[in-house]
């Protein structure tokens, strides 16, 4: 668990943009893992196995939690406020947090998964169901869109 609590936790708060719903989401993907791990194959690698659990409670959270939508409109916002009325040091700061939260989700995932929990391709691709080429160029797109905006 150790080994994997820090990639794991920062993928799922990058995702909800709430540290209590992150937490929820990541003893959730814990006690699956813990219930699920007799059936889990002896070919099978535990970190993509345990980041495709995470992202499909994620998928289930974002679907049955509309009014968490509602939350990140309104801190979108008033990111953009903040990026007009901010200190020069901190506009780039706000306008890639901006660009990142406008990101459609698959893209958003896949950056997280690429950056904040440092996974490779071929596990990226084992977490979003894909493969790794489009797990490369799902990234490289989210990349080019945050490169636009910054």
């Amino acid at each position: 668990m150790a080994a994997h609590e820090r990639g794991l936790m920062g993928y799922l708060l990058r995702l909800t943009r709430d540290r209590e719903d992150a937490r929820d989401l990541f003893q959730e993907t814990w006690l699956r893992a813990y219930k699920g791990y007799p059936r889990l194959d002896s070919g099978r690698e535990l970190r993509p196995w345990l980041f495709r659990i995470a992202t499909n409670l994620y998928r289930n959270w974002a679907r049955d939690r509309h009014r968490r939508w509602r939350k990140i409109a309104a801190a979108q916002q008033r990111a953009q406020a903040d990026a007009r009325t901010s200190h020069a040091g901190h506009e780039p700061i706000a306008a890639v947090m901006l660009a990142f939260a406008k990101l459609p989700r698959r893209q958003a995932q896949a950056l997280a998964l690429r950056r904040v929990a440092g996974l490779d391709y071929s596990t990226i691709a084992a977490t979003l169901a894909c493969s790794p080429q489009t797990a490369r160029a799902t990234v490289y797109q989210a990349m080019r869109k945050l490169r636009e905006a910054w």
